[in-house]
């Protein structure tokens, strides 16, 4: 993902937060809200009440692999926020979870096709 597609500033992630759509399961938060751009901009909150700073950026990593790969629909600010049994989770189970809070928020692009077809 390009840096000019990633929330950045903490004004970003605020916004998000106060005026977003949460989704939840017992690994991940999502906050979802329209920022009408065009373009799907995604923030990683991930404390370090999960761990230090290695297992924070590797919990990001994985993050940002797995919504790398999935069809998004354009024109939304998205935050994951790690909750703490994320920390035993493996990349499929990660997966699994990702596409579902997505899923449940209306935002995979690909389940627009499936419907239409």
């Amino acid at each position: 993902m390009a840096k000019r597609l990633a929330l950045t500033r903490r004004a970003q992630y605020l916004a998000v937060y106060k005026s977003g759509k949460a989704v939840a399961d017992s690994l991940l938060v999502i906050k979802t809200l329209a920022n009408h751009l065009g373009a799907t901009r995604v923030g990683y909150s991930v404390t370090k009440e999960i761990g230090k700073a290695t297992v924070r950026n590797r919990i990001k990593r994985l993050l940002k692999e797995n919504v790398r790969s999935m069809d998004v629909k354009q024109g939304w600010d998205i935050v994951f926020i790690a909750r703490r049994g994320i920390v035993i989770a493996d990349y499929h189970r990660l997966c699994k979870s990702i596409k579902n809070l997505l899923r449940r928020s209306g935002l995979l692009a690909s389940d627009v096709e499936e419907i239409s077809s």
